[in-house]
């Protein structure tokens, strides 16, 4: 609910030269990392200067959440900390951005509802879109979300049922907010470039007269297109002023608002005609060129209209050394009213290419998404004989609401298409209305949790964590009779259904650790989820062999990985290497006999390798690589589309990414970064029909980007990102059809002035 920006080959191999997509620019100087140094209370991660003076590391020693009580080194778990001055350095300021330095994540292009205009994350082989945080709490909303406010981004990879609850056997991904500290900076950014590129952030703490009180205010504008796409717009302002108090003392207390305003003209995207793999009935399609990357086949009044709004409370008091309570209150609210023309398909009848048509689908939503929350922690650290104990457990009491109201064409008409190779914005746009549609879901959730790690000796951990949820969601449904035979229902009449579903789950996490060093450990660890009927979405349905039936069981995850993790260098790079296997099970399956059963099962095995922070005096690198096996080990043998046997959708084998920088002595720093990503396919289908599905898979690319920052002083640097070096054209997202894809940005640039007092 919180943070809005506009979304917009071959073998493994043959690894080509790609471009980049469209990455902007969050402009926070390295010098405000030391605005991330908190209280005497574990607030958040202290921010590390380094005394040979190279700008603050990329690597992170801790997570923000209190459920994980040890430094990463020791957590036995994959986890990726992107921190701020990463992000500044790549120019990044959205969530799509920040989650490119880690590698096995897909974003997809997404269809209606929430996956149009948001953050559609797919991780290691699991949609993963409702599993994303702030602070530790669930936000909600098919929004994307700006960083401006955000001190890190985490990403836990693995099912995480006793961390949060209900979510996919992927993981979840956390941004944890800038508070305020007790020194006083004021830091601003401002950055234009290519496709109209135009941002202002500006960052002020101060300390207030009040003994240990102390006032930050973030505040953010952006007005843009979008590199290589004609009339997609982009203007958007969010402004997160917050208090704290006792930031010295054993009680602490911390009060903060976010308020972000968008107004955007959507991506609609391309057709997929002349791309690799595309396939029609006509011949002479399949040989057609492609259309121009630049073309919008959208109408001038498409919009998405965001406001969001999150106030935060939270709490602290130290009763004793290694004991700590802390309660965090939020009320979250957004509402959407976008209206988007997305392409779907074409007709190449026509012996002239310049006369086919592209079909045009006007789609829409007014969407209300409400999250009210009280979590309750201790923490406390305390001995059964030899063996240490670092506890943590709480209460978390949840309400969450989604409101949606349907938009459509007026019932009868029919939307224009658009020529296929020169769509034009002047032609008839149909509006969208109300039809009457509505659909409203409400989950209450009641949770009791515990973690406790358990230090045997100095070599040994053990490490269990167990979560105890009762849910209880409500779905009230209105649609509009259709025409359907026999015609027993008028056209229009409006049909209402309400459908309950509560239920308990139970959830675990074990980890067995062995340190060699100090700074060094070993682990196996096992965890897993649940995924009950409308947790996805809150909408559940009457419609059997549906996964958001009530009747259904929640589909389960569960993991078990083997992995070490090092801190060398003098604790200054964390390398991290895992082996594991995810399983999810209860998916529905149409079996050779015609019945659908929850039997389906699919499995991911993988390798993931990760280095992050120092490597010499000047030079800092973060890089990772994941190999992926993602397969359905058993799905639908019978029906149109079996794939029992066949892989994961939108999973790539092989992914990598890598950022390195280096500070030269007199004031110059030089930095570039590689993403690589495997082939992808849309479908879990073994089989499917030809000319009819656009294309099937995604091909690999490879994106490369460069930075040069210089300090003119020591208040004031010049920093200018080049994307796409090697200017190259890519599929950057695809959607569930493949006839309409986003592709990446040609090259581009974007210039900042970093200003820090």
């Amino acid at each position: 609910m919180a943070y809005i920006t506009s979304k917009k080959h071959s073998d493994a191999g043959r690894l080509k030269t790609s471009a980049l997509a469209s990455a902007l620019m969050l402009a926070m100087p390295a010098g405000m990392a030391l605005a991330a140094e908190q209280a005497d209370g574990p607030v958040l991660p202290a921010v590390k200067v380094e005394a040979d003076g190279i700008a603050p590391t990329y690597k992170a020693d801790k997570a923000s959440s209190p459920k994980l009580t040890q430094p990463l080194v020791d957590t036995p778990q994959t986890i990726t900390v992107v921190k701020k001055e990463l992000l500044q350095e790549q120019a990044a300021t959205t969530l799509s951005d920040a989650l490119r330095n880690t590698p096995g994540i897909t974003m997809l292009l997404g269809e209606n509802g929430n996956t149009a205009t948001g953050d559609s994350i797919f991780m290691r082989g699991f949609d993963t879109q409702g599993s994303i945080f702030v602070d530790g709490i669930r936000d909600l909303g098919g929004i994307s979300r700006d960083t401006f406010n955000t001190e890190q981004v985490e990403i836990a990879k693995g099912p995480a049922g006793a961390d949060n609850g209900r979510g996919a056997a992927s993981g979840y991904v956390n941004m944890s907010s800038k508070l305020p500290s007790r020194d006083n900076l004021l830091g601003a950014s401002v950055t234009v470039g290519s496709g109209d590129y135009k941002r202002v952030t500006a960052d002020v703490n101060r300390s207030l007269p009040l003994e240990g009180a102390a006032f930050r205010l973030n505040v953010m504008k952006q007005d843009s297109g979008v590199d290589g796409r004609d009339h997609v717009e982009n203007d958007v302002w969010g402004v997160a002023p917050s208090v704290a108090f006792g930031l010295n003392s054993p009680t602490r207390a911390y009060f903060y608002l976010l308020h972000m305003q968008q107004d955007a003209r959507p991506d609609g995207g391309l057709p997929t005609i002349g791309l690799e793999g595309f396939d029609n009935a006509s011949a002479a399609a399949r040989s057609a060129p492609k259309v121009d990357t630049s073309n919008f086949y959208g109408s001038l009044s498409d919009h998405n209209k965001v406001r969001a709004d999150m106030f935060t409370a939270r709490v602290e008091h130290d009763f004793a050394q290694g004991v700590t309570l802390r309660n965090t209150s939020r009320f979250g609210k957004s509402n959407q009213l976008y209206a988007m023309t997305g392409t779907n398909g074409i007709t190449a009848t026509n012996a002239n290419p310049a006369l086919w048509t592209a079909t045009r689908n006007r789609q829409g939503r007014d969407q209300e998404n409400l999250v009210l929350t009280n979590q309750t922690n201790l923490n406390a650290e305390f001995a059964t004989g030899s063996i240490k104990h670092t506890l943590s457990a709480g209460l978390e009491v949840t309400h969450e609401m989604q409101d949606s109201k349907t938009r459509a064409i007026p019932t009868g008409s029919t939307q224009v298409a658009a020529n296929l190779y020169a769509p034009s914005i002047n032609d008839v746009f149909q509006p969208l209305v109300y039809t009457g549609g509505r659909t409203k879901g409400e989950t209450n959730t009641t949770a009791l949790y515990v973690f406790d790690t358990l230090k045997l000796n100095e070599r040994f951990q053990l490490n269990g964590g167990l979560r105890f949820e009762h849910y209880n969601t409500v779905t009230s449904t209105t649609t509009v009779q259709g025409t359907s035979t026999p015609q027993n229902i008028p056209v229009g009449t409006l049909l209402s259904s309400n459908i309950e579903d509560s239920d308990n789950l139970l959830s675990l996490k074990v980890g067995a650790l062995y340190k060699p060093t100090e700074k060094s450990s070993v682990y196996l660890s096992y965890a897993t989820s649940q995924l009950p009927p409308g947790s996805a979405n809150f909408s559940l349905s009457n419609t059997a062999n549906n996964a958001n039936n009530p009747n259904v069981d929640p589909q389960k995850g569960r993991n078990i990985e083997l992995g070490t993790k090092w801190d060398v260098m003098g604790d200054k790079l964390a390398l991290t290497a895992a082996i594991y296997e995810s399983e999810n099970k209860n998916e529905f399956a149409t079996l050779s006999d015609g019945t659908t059963q929850q039997v389906g099962t699919r499995r991911v095995r993988g390798v993931e390798l990760n280095a992050t922070g120092i490597v010499t005096k000047n030079w800092q690198i973060s890089t990772g690589l994941a190999y992926m096996d993602p397969k359905i080990t058993r799905g639908s043998t019978g029906g149109n589309s079996p794939t029992d046997g066949g892989v994961v959708q939108w999973s790539p084998r092989l992914t990598f990414t890598t950022w390195n920088s280096y500070k030269l002595p007199f004031g110059l720093t030089v930095a570039g970064g590689a993403r690589y990503v495997d082939s992808v396919r849309r479908t879990n289908s073994t089989t499917v029909a030809a000319g009819t599905n656009g294309i099937v898979n995604v091909p690999d690319y490879w994106v490369l980007d460069a930075m040069a920052a210089y300090e003119l002083n020591k208040n004031t640097t010049l920093q200018l990102n080049v994307f796409n070096l090697a200017d190259k054209e890519y599929v950057a997202s695809l959607n569930n059809s493949g006839a309409r894809y986003l592709p990446g940005a040609p090259r581009s640039v974007r210039l900042s002035g970093n200003f820090l007092f």
